[in-house]
């Protein structure tokens, strides 16, 4: 049986309460961000990530992104991240860009196929930043069924999941709307593979080599917030979901390096 609770002003203590829970327990949340939105769960369970995919109706081959609470969390889940790619988290971070990164080797971690991949971002909504210190990174995909609307409030995300998540904080109507524009910074160039509710031009303004493929910085995309689309996204597969993540071999040997965002070590 699914439990709602208030996500917004002082009394937040009961909602934390019950999400930091059900996201021990392997079980599924529902929470706000600065775009719109998403379905989350533990992303060192794998079981739990497989139940996300399952609640949405889509496979492994469109893994979801995952989230974090802090900049400095970059170093501990990515490798290799070059300059101007630090620079662009640096610059809109907390915010609507999503990056896309090789995953530190040492995470044990099964988002999918994410062909060792992990694809980040920091929310701008600092009660689900908070609730992420809490609980460490969470797989989060927009809250919906597979090619339906994104959910830009929870009404409408109840509606769709039902009982296949445990707790949904309701924190209002999601006021971004548009997705986060995607980066791909594993290589030394930053190359945006979708455009968001970040500019080619806002990006240029801090990193003047960044590529697009892209024909017009009007261009907006189709596919569910939250979530990268398979032929725009070479490197990890996901047709209507933000980026993607790396690989883990069972929740019991799960690696996590020394971070406010990741939990030590079993």
């Amino acid at each position: 049986m699914s439990e709602r609770f208030d996500f917004t002003g002082d009394e937040l203590a009961p909602a934390y309460r019950a999400a930091v829970d059900a996201i021990e327990a392997g079980d599924l949340v529902v929470l706000p961000t600065d775009t719109v939105y998403g379905i989350a769960a533990d992303a060192f369970k794998a079981d739990a990530v497989q139940r996300l995919l399952d609640a949405k109706g889509r496979g492994r081959d469109m893994p979801p992104p995952v989230l974090i609470s802090v900049v400095e969390s970059l170093d501990a889940l990515a490798t290799d991240v070059p300059d101007s790619g630090r620079k662009l988290c640096q610059e809109f971070w907390p915010g609507p860009l999503t990056v896309i990164c090789h995953a530190q080797t040492s995470l044990m971690w099964d988002l999918g196929e994410t062909q060792g991949t992990v694809a980040l971002r920091v929310p701008d909504h600092e009660n689900t930043r908070e609730l992420l210190s809490r609980t460490g990174p969470l797989a989060v995909s927009s809250a919906n069924l597979s090619g339906q609307p994104a959910a830009l409030d929870v009404y409408d995300a109840e509606e769709q999941l039902q009982d296949s998540v445990a707790v949904y904080l309701d924190g209002g109507t999601a006021t971004g709307g548009q997705p986060s524009t995607i980066v791909d910074i594993t290589g030394d160039t930053p190359h945006v593979v979708r455009l968001g509710a970040l500019s080619l031009a806002q990006l240029r303004a801090v990193v003047p080599e960044v590529t697009s493929d892209l024909d017009t910085d009007e261009k907006k995309p189709t596919e569910e917030p939250l979530e990268a689309s398979k032929d725009e996204e070479p490197v990890v597969a996901a047709k209507d979901d933000e980026p993607v993540a790396a690989v883990k071999d069972d929740d019991d040997e799960k690696k996590k390096p020394n971070d406010p965002d990741v939990r030590p070590a079993d």
